[in-house]
């Protein structure tokens, strides 16, 4: 694996990133977007969360670009633990998700940056540069929803009593996913799952499924209306259980 070794000074204003992210061909991509981009930047790769905070124990990183879905140890976390341990590295996250409610938990987590990977190729190095000179990358629609959070209203303040994980079990219910699958992509046991199910649906108030489904998508949890109720259990046939 290549890493930003300190044994060998890097040119003048090139960077090291670090690139957290389980897909292989993500990571690929983000390293070709900042090596073709002029200065080049050094990149080191993560598959995983711990991996990444080995590497960062070993060799200088000045900015981690971190996957907000991860198997184990998800993008929220990892963020806590880089600023805890280290606060002078960066942090921009990148996710799949649009919605600016997973951007206000990120940057709820100490993030710099939210960037969704749909925008990568054209906003990365802005964003990087951004934030590796002390500034914060904000989208105008970010910076739009957190002033509306000023003033929320009831289900605003109602989403927001869900902790991260939570907020992620509801997403991924909404989009289709049985509890088995769920468990399987974050590393936990379907009867965690089934404990976090059940917390949503008493801090929602929500009698069922069928009633939590619903609030997650008139809450746009579940990204295209349309192709997310053709994905859920209901639209299969199938809900899961209660």
């Amino acid at each position: 694996m290549e890493t930003c070794s300190s044994a060998t000074p890097l040119p003048t204003l090139r960077q090291c990133v670090l690139v957290v992210d389980d897909h292989a061909l993500v990571r690929e991509g983000l390293r070709r977007i900042l090596e073709s981009t002029p200065p080049t930047f050094e990149v080191v790769e993560a598959d995983n969360a711990a991996q990444a905070l080995k590497i960062l124990r070993q060799h200088p990183v000045n900015i981690a670009t971190v996957d907000l879905s991860m198997p184990g140890m998800g993008g929220l976390e990892l963020t806590q633990h880089i600023k805890s341990e280290f606060p002078g590295v960066g942090v921009l996250m990148l996710s799949m998700h649009a919605e600016e409610q997973y951007a206000m938990r990120a940057f709820q987590a100490g993030a710099d940056g939210y960037l969704t990977k749909s925008s990568a190729g054209s906003e990365l190095v802005a964003a990087i540069r951004k934030v590796v000179a002390g500034g914060v990358y904000v989208t105008p629609g970010q910076a739009e929803y957190a002033v509306r959070r000023l003033a929320p209203g009831p289900a605003a303040r109602t989403r927001a009593e869900l902790s991260d994980r939570e907020l992620d079990v509801l997403r991924r219910l909404v989009c289709g996913e049985r509890p088995k699958e769920i468990a399987r992509a974050l590393d936990l046991s379907i009867k965690t799952i089934s404990a976090h199910k059940a917390r949503i649906q008493d801090k929602l108030q929500l009698p069922s499924t069928a009633a939590l489904i619903r609030y997650g998508l008139e809450q746009g949890l579940g990204g295209d209306p349309l192709r997310a109720v053709a994905n859920t259990p209901a639209a299969r046939g199938t809900l899961p259980a209660e």
